[in-house]
């Protein structure tokens, strides 16, 4: 004798609730879920993992809908003018550091060719020394 919570439609009905409530908290509760599936058992973990990967729902919002925003993204407004000018202090304050890191390992690198050159130049300097300091046998 068959329940109804045994039937096909039952069952498929669950399944699409759950997959839509998975897709709607978004792909890390997919991993999350995929994770659990591992550890609970591991079959489980692996027919979720394919099935992610099957239905394109590992790679969807992935980075390179990032990356096709543009660099540009940082600099818009979010619509908040309070966090805007927080947003764009913080930033002019990231480039002025960056800029005065970059000064800095540029000084870096040129004190280090100077002292490389110097040492070179001290080597040469003795080995020609030498050179004069030895006697010429006729």
């Amino acid at each position: 004798m068959s329940t109804f919570a045994d039937t096909p439609q039952t069952r498929m009905s669950w399944f699409a609730r759950s997959e839509s409530w998975l897709d709607e908290k978004g792909k890390g509760a997919w991993i999350a879920a995929m994770i659990v599936g591992f550890i609970v058992f591991w079959p489980v973990g692996l027919a979720l993992l394919a099935y992610m990967i099957w239905s394109k729902r590992m790679f969807n919002k992935s980075c390179r809908s990032v990356a096709r925003r543009g660099p540009m993204a940082a600099y818009r407004s979010s619509g908040n003018t309070a966090f805007d000018a927080y947003k764009a202090d913080t930033l002019r304050r990231l480039e002025d550091e960056q800029a005065a890191f970059q000064e800095f390992l540029e000084r870096l690198r040129e004190a280090k060719d100077k002292a490389e050159f110097d040492q070179f130049m001290d080597d040469r300097a003795s080995t020609n020394d030498k050179r004069d300091a030895t006697p010429i046998e006729v």
